[in-house]
């Protein structure tokens, strides 16, 4: 029964982390840069009727993935007595740890700034007059989806290596290795919340430098597991 429990988890979780993922790539790698040269009023329609649609898949897929992966966590140590320390546990930690972080700005960065987007465009298409704050928490939203994207590029590295790369942090992960993780969680977050919101700003201003972000990210966590872990 345990087996089937785990199996049906991660297949809720697989489910609902593509649904997720997919949604955070459209955003970003697709709407965004049409949003940046389409016509205000073409903008505006979308902003009412697509957007809301996709936002309620994208933070509800966030959510189911967020609860199962920390089930998939708690199952494998109080029931299957993987402690903390297991170099599994350390790469899977590293993993859910971006992921949980992307999962707070969805629910408390991106989705509150987008409510005000949406409900100023909806003004607006009214006949009144836009939310001031619809630019700059938009901004905001938009820096925070930016970072999600480049965490998703190691999330899903450490996720996959878990069970498919045995060799990285082969020791298990240590105080130190910890300390330097999050410290560099941190930092990246830190410019999400309280950086200059400006979504353009270099690497995050373009799709292909926040990529090239996310991979330079991953190399640098593999280094500080190959080094501390």
């Amino acid at each position: 029964m345990l087996e089937l429990f785990l199996f049906l988890l991660r297949w809720l979780h697989f489910l609902a982390g593509i649904t997720w993922i997919g949604i955070l790539y459209y955003f970003n790698f697709v709407q965004t840069p049409f949003f940046g040269t389409a016509d205000p009023a073409v903008r505006s329609g979308m902003v009412r009727g697509l957007v809301p649609n996709a936002l309620w898949w994208f933070r509800w897929g966030a959510m189911i993935t967020f609860l199962t992966g920390w089930l998939i966590v708690l199952t494998k140590w109080g029931h299957q007595g993987i402690p903390l320390s297991d170099p599994y546990m350390t790469r899977i930690l590293t993993g859910g740890l971006m992921g949980s972080l992307m999962w707070f700005n969805v629910w408390f960065v991106i989705w509150p700034a987008q409510q005000i987007v949406i409900a100023s465009a909806e003004a607006v298409a009214s006949g009144g007059q836009a939310n001031p704050q619809a630019a700059p928490r938009g901004a905001r939203g938009g820096l925070a989806s930016r970072t999600n994207t480049l965490l998703s590029i190691p999330m899903l590295f450490f996720m996959g290596s878990a069970s498919h790369l045995s060799s990285l942090a082969k020791s298990g992960g240590g105080v130190l290795y910890w300390i330097v993780f999050l410290a560099i969680l941190a930092a990246v977050e830190w410019n999400a919340l309280v950086g200059t919101g400006q979504p353009r700003q270099k690497p995050l201003g373009t799709v292909r430098g926040t990529i090239h972000a996310g991979l330079g990210l991953t190399v640098a966590l593999c280094l500080v597991a190959l080094i501390f872990a």
